[in-house]
């Protein structure tokens, strides 16, 4: 939870320190006063308070001596899942969409800077890839859905993201220089699709392409993932984009017409 010093100037240092305790005891599956603050690297008595103030308001809940994270988050989660119409109009598209090609089918947004994974439909043959609904990464350049997502947002937000991040080297396909990431981002945009080649999960492949609001705005990417060998030859490179840019197409029409 760094910031740079400008965004520390409206701090609020009580706030930081409760939100990195929740983050920590979700990291930690749960967990005591000593080892949140062994964690943390702060006094016990400060994270006991914290945390009893939690538990008191119903955030957290205490068996014996270890605290989790309450049921209370589930209806917070429920809320932000739904809050935008688009969100539920996507859920039976992909739904459909991971029917048909028998993949992992995602619906990622981003905040932040980072990737979040807003919706997930699994195939039959679906392959696991460690996200779940809500989960957060800072992966844009190493993504489908996040070179999709970059492509098409303003320049100005795209920029600013990427000189944000280091570009890390997760695969040897991994881009992680920046002229090299615009010259691919300015590809994406004439394509309309963005393309994964194992640049994030070694042997794992995708395809991903944005849904846009009347105005144009992005409001997430639809991205298709699978296994390398099956996400090869004209099925990868042009039978699927085409496939998802028909399904972001009906979704965009939905958002205009229901």
């Amino acid at each position: 939870m760094q910031q740079d010093s400008e965004e520390n100037a409206t701090e609020v240092k009580s706030v930081t320190k409760t939100l990195a305790i929740i983050e920590t005891l979700q990291g930690l599956d749960g967990g005591r006063v000593t080892e949140v603050a062994n964690e943390l690297t702060w006094p016990k008595s400060t994270v006991y308070n914290h945390m009893e103030t939690l538990e008191q308001c119903g955030y957290l809940v205490k068996e014996g001596d270890i605290y989790n994270l309450s049921l209370r988050f589930m209806d917070l989660g429920e809320y932000v899942k739904n809050r935008d119409e688009v969100y539920s109009l996507v859920e039976p598209r992909i739904e459909a969409l991971a029917e048909r090609t028998g993949e992992r089918v995602q619906f990622v947004g981003e905040e932040h800077g980072k990737c979040v994974f807003i919706r997930i439909a699994m195939g039959d043959n679906a392959v696991s890839t460690g996200s779940r609904l809500g989960r957060r990464r800072k992966m844009l350049h190493a993504t489908a859905s996040g070179k999709s997502l970059l492509a098409f947002m303003p320049e100005s937000e795209s920029e600013a993201i990427i000189e944000s991040i280091d570009l890390p080297k997760l695969t040897p396909n991994t881009i992680t220089e920046r002229d090299e990431l615009h010259e691919h981002l300015e590809e994406i945009r004439d394509h309309g699709c963005a393309f994964n080649y194992e640049e994030h999960i070694k042997g794992l492949r995708a395809v991903a392409a944005p849904v846009k609001r009347q105005d144009g705005t992005v409001v997430g990417s639809i991205s298709v993932s699978g296994p390398a060998h099956r996400m090869s030859g004209d099925y990868f490179t042009d039978e699927l984009p085409s496939t998802i840019l028909g399904v972001c197409n009906e979704i965009e029409l939905d958002i205009v017409y229901q």
